[in-house]
C-alpha cells in the first residue's frame, strides 16, 4: 500500500512497504525553540526558510510545519502564522509538506495554503478530535497522521493502542478515507521511563503491517528522551524501525548518525538499488572531507570515505 503526498507544484513523496524511508523533517517547529516562536510571532520567517533548505539538502522528502506559538490566543493566530510560514518554505524548497497544528482552522488553512496533496499531523481516537479533522480529509483527499491514543490517554499496553488504531481507522473508512491515506503513529514513548519501549512500537508496527496495512510513522528521537547520547539511540533505534517494516519518521535529517542509520538499513533491507543512495553519500562525505582537509591529511574516517568512493568510481 502506498501513500502519496504531493507538493503545489508536483513533486512526489511516496511512502510505502518495500520503498526508500521517508524522512519528514521536524525542525520548523516553534515548539521548545523560543527564539524561533518569537520570530514567527513578530512575522519573521527567515529561519524558517534557513530550516527547510538544510533539511532538504540532508535528504527530508517532506517538511512538517507547525505554528503552534504557545501562546493564550493561539486559534486566532495560527492559521495566519501557519500560512505565512508555508508560504516560506515554499519560497525556497519545493516538497510536499506536513501541516501540525491542534487547531483545525489551522488545519484547514494549512492545507488551502499548501496545495498539492499535503499531509495532515494528526488525529486521534478522541471523538471530538475525529469529528473535526475526517471531514478536512475527506473534503481535499489529503493523508492523515493516525495517533493511537484516545480520551484514556496513551496506554502503556501495545494491544490497547492498536485497538484504538483499528477503531480509528474504522472511523476514516466510514468517511470514505481510505488505508493509502493513514499513517499510523504507534506512539514511541521513553525507554528510560518506559521499559520496552522500543520493543512495543516493533510489535505494534508488526501488527499494523499484517492485520491493516496502513503506513506507519513516529516521532523517533522520542525514545531517547533523558537519556544520554541521544543520537545514537535514535540511529539505532530508526535502523531496528526500517527492519521492522515502519516506512517513515518525523526526525532530524541534520543529524549525520541518523541519516546514515537510516541509508544503511534501507540498503541492508533492499530497498536502495544497486545501493546507489549508499554509494552517493559516501562520495558527498569524501568531497567534504577533502575539501574541509585542503589538501592537508584527513581524518581516518574522511580518508576511508574517500577509499569508499573511490571503489565506486
Amino acid at each position: 500500500m502506498q501513500t502519496v503526498l504531493r507538493s503545489k507544484n508536483g513533486v512526489e513523496a511516496i511512502i510505502g512497504h518495500d520503498l526508500p524511508f521517508v524522512v519528514v523533517g521536524e525542525r520548523i517547529n516553534p515548539t521548545g525553540r523560543k527564539a524561533l516562536a518569537a520570530e514567527m510571532l513578530a512575522g519573521n520567517f527567515e529561519r524558517v526558510k534557513q530550516d527547510a533548505i538544510a533539511q532538504v539538502k540532508a535528504g527530508a522528502t517532506v517538511l512538517d510545519v507547525n505554528a503552534g506559538l504557545g501562546v493564550a490566543n493561539a486559534h486566532e493566530l495560527e492559521p495566519e502564522v501557519m500560512v505565512k510560514a508555508i508560504e516560506a518554505v515554499q519560497s525556497v524548497v519545493d516538497v510536499p509538506l506536513s501541516i501540525d497544528s491542534s487547531v483545525v482552522n489551522a488545519l484547514r488553512a494549512g492545507i488551502k495554503a499548501a496545495g498539492g496533496r499535503p499531509l495532515i499531523n494528526s488525529v486521534t481516537g478522541e471523538e471530538e478530535r475525529m469529528e473535526a479533522v475526517f471531514p478536512l480529509i475527506a473534503e481535499h483527499q489529503c493523508a492523515v497522521i493516525v495517533i493511537c491514543n484516545d480520551e484514556t490517554g496513551i496506554s502503556m499496553d501495545p494491544k490497547v493502542r492498536f485497538e484504538v488504531a483499528k477503531r480509528i481507522v474504522a472511523r476514516a473508512e466510514s468517511y470514505g478515507i481510505g488505508r493509502e491515506n493513514l499513517l499510523i503513529d504507534p506512539l514511541v514513548m521513553p525507554a528510560g521511563a518506559v521499559p520496552g519501549a522500543g520493543k512495543a512500537v516493533l510489535e505494534l508496527v508488526r501488527w499494523i503491517n499484517d492485520d491493516l496495512g496502513c503506513n506507519t510513522i513516529c516521532g523517533a528521537s522520542n525514545v531517547s528522551f533523558g537519556l544520554p547520547d541521544r543520537e545514537a539511540i535514535n540511529a539505532n533505534f530508526l535502523a531496528m524501525l526500517i527492519a521492522g517494516g515502519m516506512t517513515s519518521a518525523i526526525t532530524n535529517p541534520l543529524k549525520p548518525e541518523l541519516k546514515k542509520a537510516i541509508l544503511a538499513a534501507d540498503m541492508l533491507m533492499g530497498h536502495d538499488e544497486n545501493c546507489m543512495s549508499w554509494l552517493k553519500y559516501q562520495r558527498q562525505l569524501a568531497r567534504e572531507a577533502a575539501a574541509a582537509a585542503g589538501g592537508g591529511a584527513a581524518p581516518a574516517d574522511a580518508r576511508e570515505a574517500r577509499r569508499a568512493a573511490r571503489r565506486t568510481e
